[in-house]
């Protein structure tokens, strides 16, 4: 695995409900591609291809509008090392996780 990526997605939003609403339709979004990913409170980590992962978060953007967003921003966090393997989320929190 060459990368990680955590996306926090800001979906503008009228209340918590329709937030907390387009936020799941974004994270089953990554759910579905079939990546390794870990939900946390803040933010979605994925673990995968580089070019793919960043197909995804651009994608996410547009999930959120087209499930109802008037806007959305994201804070994008990305370790990326080509020629080998990035630390795993099973290896950074997976103690915390049993």
């Amino acid at each position: 695995m060459e990368a990680s990526v955590a996306i926090q997605s800001l979906p503008a939003a009228a209340n918590d409900e329709e937030l907390i609403r387009i936020v799941d339709e974004v994270i089953a979004y990554i759910a579905a591609s079939g990546y390794n990913y870990y939900v946390g409170p803040f933010e979605t980590t994925i673990e995968g291809p580089y070019d793919e992962l960043m197909d995804i978060v651009k994608e996410c953007q547009h999930i959120a509008i087209r499930a109802g967003a008037p806007s959305v921003a994201a804070y994008i966090k990305v370790s990326y090392k080509p020629e080998g393997e990035v630390l795993s989320i099973e290896r950074k929190v997976g103690k915390y996780h049993s």
